[in-house]
């Protein structure tokens, strides 16, 4: 039985829920977005909290009521609060710089990798190897943070390479001759 399901997702002051039948749309001051729900789950809003439920009673939609319940968590704290994901550059050289609506890498190849910034997403470099990124929708700011890390992920034999702010990087020992 899920038990996130049980619990209600409450909206905070300042953010404007509209359920209009199986789409549920939330506006905050970090922007807007839009949740639509499963067909099997249904959501009521009452004293400023969502509940979520079965539709038609049967135990497989369970598991999707909590899914669902989750996504529109994620959905009104983005809209609320936002997201961010801090990443770091490690490795002699290696530098980040936004410019505009682009992000520019050097991470020791010949040339200068060019990301450009999707929408929705805001990219701050406040020093030369860290890159900050923030946005209200969860998924994509990780996806972002994902592909900024896929240039050059770390190596395990010096530590070199663009790493979550808080990962740890297992460290291997050379080959010994």
């Amino acid at each position: 039985m899920s038990r996130v399901a049980n619990y209600p997702v409450s909206v905070p002051n300042g953010v404007q829920v509209d359920i209009n039948g199986q789409a549920i749309k939330a506006k905050g001051p970090k922007g807007e977005g839009v949740h639509n729900l499963h067909a099997d789950v249904v959501a009521r809003e009452e004293d400023g909290r969502l509940h979520f439920a079965r539709a038609d009673g049967t135990t497989e939609d369970l598991s999707m009521v909590g899914t669902m319940r989750a996504l529109t968590q994620n959905l009104i704290t983005g809209v609320s609060q936002g997201y961010e994901k801090k990443l770091e550059l490690v490795g002699v050289g290696y530098r980040a710089q936004a410019q505009g609506k682009t992000l520019n890498l050097t991470l020791g190849f010949s040339h200068t990798i060019e990301y450009p910034i999707p929408e929705g997403i805001t990219i701050d470099t406040p020093s030369a190897t860290e890159v900050v990124v923030k946005g209200s929708n969860r998924q994509q700011v990780g996806q972002v943070a994902s592909e900024i890390r896929s240039f050059r992920p770390p190596e395990p034999y010096k530590g070199k390479g663009v790493k979550y702010a808080d990962e740890r990087i297992i460290r291997k020992e050379a080959k010994k001759k």
